[in-house]
């Protein structure tokens, strides 16, 4: 049996992760020469080009597509082997955590994560990332550590941990007609119009479902991709905005909060993560970081 260098398997991840034979060289601390060799030496061994030139760019072949995910989790699994014997040690411990979050989490809690990171590990540094979607690609490619949001067709092998409930609220300018009384009713809800947060650009959700049972109907007539800046339209006219109450408290701060008049469903927001990431020391330190912080705001439901 020919024996297989597995040295090679930390190459291609490499490889396919950066999709850049100079980058690849430089995160392994190769010459790009040397990176070109061991390129050519993983063509011969898995019989395909791998990566193929389009332009001034490498793209993957259909196979490094389908390896690339493999590859990582066989390589971490590999480095964590020995991880668990090892005692982390906080304070010389140099480190990229990328975290993928919306903008609300990162306004309430970001400062706090990142004071306690400091405090703990003051060479780690956190690159919290923007959420334009709910995809678990860039956990299952090793480009975002982890990621934080509400659970929604994630791929079945990431691991999931609830950090809190949040429920919605009603939300207006001071001043507005609504503002008036921390009761509204549906009635007086729906008799303003209102600005809906969706990042595809959807007018209804389980508000109007909601409102449909008591057969009232609200009228949308914008749509934005973020809580803030439902909240910063809402600020500046009669727009009536619906957000989660936990994460945009620092946002309504001079704006008049108020009991949405329909009963919606709690939201639950997790971290979530890639499973090859489970047994590494300092991402469950990260992760712990983020729970702490999260059950310790003082207004609410900590999910165990």
């Amino acid at each position: 049996m020919t024996s297989i260098d597995l040295n090679m398997l930390v190459v291609l991840d490499v490889l396919l992760t950066e999709q850049s034979v100079v980058r690849a060289a430089q995160r392994l601390e190769l010459s790009p020469s040397a990176m070109s060799r061991a390129l050519a030496r993983l063509r011969v061994v898995t019989g395909d080009q791998l990566l193929v030139r389009a332009g001034h760019n490498l793209v993957p072949t259909p196979l490094a597509v389908e390896l690339r995910a493999k590859v990582s989790a066989v390589v971490a699994d590999a480095q964590n082997v020995l991880r668990p014997s090892i005692r982390l040690d906080l304070a010389s411990l140099e480190r990229t955590f990328t975290i993928r979050a919306n903008d609300g989490f990162i306004e309430r809690y970001g400062a706090r994560i990142a004071a306690l990171v400091e405090e703990q590990a003051p060479l780690v540094r956190l690159r919290f990332a923007a959420k334009p979607d709910k995809s678990g690609t860039m956990l299952r490619d090793g480009i975002a550590d982890l990621e934080v949001g509400v659970v929604s067709n994630m791929a079945p092998e990431l691991r999931i941990q609830a950090l809190f409930r949040d429920k919605f609220v009603g939300v207006v300018r001071t001043g507005h007609p609504l503002a008036d009384s921390e009761d509204v009713t549906a009635q007086r809800y729906t008799a303003y119009r209102h600005v809906s947060v969706s990042r595809r650009g959807h007018a209804f959700g389980p508000i109007d479902d909601a409102l449909r049972e008591l057969g009232a109907k609200r009228i949308v007539s914008v749509i934005v991709p973020s809580f803030p800046d439902a909240l910063a339209l809402a600020r500046t006219s009669d727009l009536v905005a619906s957000v989660p109450e936990r994460q945009t408290e620092a946002a309504r701060e001079g704006m008049h909060t108020f009991r949405l008049p329909v009963v919606t469903p709690d939201v639950t927001v997790s971290q979530i993560w890639h499973p090859r990431l489970d047994a590494d020391c300092a991402h469950r330190w990260l992760r712990t970081c983020l729970r702490k912080v999260c059950s310790d705001a003082p207004e609410t439901w900590v999910v165990q």
